[in-house]
């Protein structure tokens, strides 16, 4: 069982997510946001939840509503209302007015902005993480609706057979955009697709946060021990429409009042207080701490310089010049094939008959 003071710190990273959120709407309606806005309000549980049960080393690979993984990972408050505001300190240097920002000392991997295209990237950072036999797992995210493009089935697929230290939490808020489950897919549950892969699946209340920990804490654990990749499906709703754009006006009102009664953090709230571990003086410190933080990033993000029109060219492209390739020393020129035959030990000769097997066929 957590700790109380682990129990304070997920409703505290849960509704300080929420808190810079509604700020950034704010930001979004007096025009200071660059592009749009894109919210997760009632996700809290699913995106806070997951990135509570990884350890220090671990890596995430989040998507374009995944702040409460960002902010429980290391991301600064700071940073992501510098994001938002494009400012030239942001983490895209102000290129980028998105959440698709990404800190590798923190172990975030940016986001690709075509859902379901991190999902090899993922696969990609795993498979490293296990040649360099690292006791680290990825954990990467994406809607219901990324689950019906070719790059997940792909990951997914190449996951297994490699037996990745990976981890995909589906958050199935109930529409792609504006797309109900029923039009998109003919499962009950979107976690019976691992079976295609021969990997678990599982689905969870993605609004209980303490649901979300223990069985995504389990897939990290398996992923971890090296049994291969899990799925885990969060079942959740988007309370708000796609991007502040979309009045979400194809959402039955009777679906939405019997979502909004489960509302992720009330529901926790309730559970802390029931349980005497959120008290009314608490609440209030948190309350006052989450503003403090809140009102700080903003007036940060306000004060810090736009991006310098001289260096638009900047980080564009590579850089002039001949890419100079260091070799060990004493090392000697020869064949990238023959190379390769060195560094893994194993002939690609085999791999070169076999293509010329296929070729005859």
């Amino acid at each position: 069982m957590l700790e109380r003071v682990d129990l304070l710190q997920i409703y505290y990273f849960m509704r300080l997510t929420r808190a810079m959120e509604d700020r950034t709407r704010t930001l979004f309606l007096q025009g200071k946001v660059v592009g749009g806005v894109y919210t997760a309000q009632g996700h809290e549980a699913t995106t806070v939840g997951a990135a509570m049960s990884l350890r220090d080393g671990d890596c995430i690979v989040p998507q374009h509503r995944d702040l409460g993984m960002q902010l429980v990972r290391g991301t600064s408050p700071r940073a992501v209302m510098c994001q938002w505001l494009a400012r030239g300190n942001s983490p895209t240097l102000g290129r980028d007015g998105q959440l698709h920002i990404g800190d590798m000392h923190h172990g975030i991997v940016p986001m690709i902005s075509m859902l379901g295209e991190s999902l090899p990237v993922a696969c990609g950072v795993a498979l490293a993480m296990k040649m360099r036999k690292r006791s680290t797992i990825v954990l990467a995210s994406c809607g219901d609706g990324a689950t019906n493009t070719g790059p997940f089935h792909e990951a997914m697929n190449f996951a297994s057979v490699q037996k990745l230290p990976l981890v995909l939490v589906i958050e199935n808020n109930g529409y792609a955009y504006s797309t109900p489950s029923h039009k998109q897919f003919n499962i009950q549950n979107l976690s019976e697709r691992a079976r295609a892969y021969g990997i678990p699946g599982e689905t969870v209340d993605g609004n209980d946060v303490l649901a979300v920990i223990e069985t995504v804490g389990k897939a990290v654990e398996h992923a971890r021990s090296g049994k291969g990749p899990a799925i885990v499906e969060c079942k959740t709703f988007r309370v708000r429409g796609h991007s502040e754009a979309d009045k979400a006006d194809y959402v039955p009102q009777d679906v939405r009042e019997e979502w909004l009664k489960k509302d992720p953090i009330n529901l926790f709230e309730a559970y802390l207080t029931r349980e005497g571990i959120l008290t009314t003086a608490k609440k209030a410190e948190i309350e006052a701490n989450i503003k403090a933080v809140t009102d700080d990033a903003v007036r940060f993000a306000e004060q810090s310089p736009a991006p310098d029109p001289e260096t638009v060219a900047d980080y564009v492209f590579a850089p002039d010049g001949p890419i100079a390739i260091v070799g060990e020393p004493g090392a000697e020129d020869t064949r990238y094939v023959n190379a390769l035959d060195r560094r893994t030990g194993q002939p690609f000769t085999t791999i070169r008959k076999t293509e010329e097997a296929i070729g005859r066929r």
